[in-house]
């Protein structure tokens, strides 16, 4: 169990609405880690603060995402400046570049998540991107944006670009040459979408890998399938309590 970094006064001085937040952002945390979509303390999620929208947490930058708990979130206003961080350690320069624009730009989004998987930055290098290989590549079909890679994010004149590529109505983007960035209106919709766009990045290399001829479905049919995700079985609320629930078995520390 992870007990290094729990601040008790963390939960003390912060509102309930923000505490149920840090708690969903640490469990993103720990699910990212417990699904290998991982690299080293060098990616990030954020998530903005309910009763303080400009403001968002994000991880310290020296946790591993499996040491990541509720109350060691550092959080930030959208000018950089830190408004709580019981670390001390402060928070990535690359992880603020990216998500404060986002944050700022879109504010139905509460929830930022970036990632550098092999599979994602795989399909990230490729001239055509995500391929129309498979039902998790199908459900993006349509509202996925891409950004030209501009070296490592630290220079803030690449945030509106980064904010322009993604568009007004897309939550899901391929940093070209880099990796995956997702975002939602609630940590689990970040979560849900980059899990099943670094699926289908793995599918498309696997497929790739195997040496024989590709069999790509028709636009026409990524768009049924698309729209076909646009639609609700009521299923979206139920596997986020399932995956709390799964990380309250391993470890739930997440909660402290």
């Amino acid at each position: 169990m992870s007990t290094t970094y729990i601040y008790p006064e963390t939960q003390a001085a912060v509102s309930a609405a923000e505490w149920e937040m840090r708690v969903n952002l640490a469990a993103c945390y720990r699910l990212m880690a417990h699904y290998r979509m991982t690299d080293l303390i060098y990616t990030h999620v954020s998530a903005r603060v309910p009763d303080a929208p400009h403001a968002f947490l994000i991880n310290p930058y020296g946790l591993m995402f499996d040491e990541i708990t509720a109350s060691s979130l550092v959080k930030v206003d959208h000018a950089g400046n830190v408004i709580h961080d019981p670390t001390g350690i402060g928070c990535n320069p690359a992880g603020f570049v990216i998500h404060s624009c986002i944050h700022h730009a879109r504010p139905e989004l509460h929830c930022v998540l970036h990632t550098h998987t092999a599979a994602g930055m795989g399909v990230a290098a490729q001239q055509r991107g995500l391929l129309n290989l498979s039902q998790h590549a199908m459900r993006f079909h349509g509202v996925l944006s891409y950004h030209d890679y501009e070296g490592v994010a630290l220079d803030l004149d690449e945030q509106p670009r980064l904010v322009q590529d993604l568009g007004p109505d897309n939550k899901v983007m391929i940093l070209r040459n880099h990796g995956l960035l997702t975002a939602g209106t609630t940590v689990r919709e970040a979560f849900d979408l980059v899990y099943y766009l670094e699926r289908a990045c793995q599918a498309q290399i696997a497929a790739q890998s195997g040496g024989a001829a590709l069999r790509e479905c028709s636009d026409a049919v990524a768009a049924k399938v698309a729209s076909q995700f646009t639609v609700s079985d009521g299923s979206d609320e139920q596997d986020w309590p399932a995956l709390l629930r799964m990380l309250d078995r391993i470890d739930p520390s997440f909660r402290q």
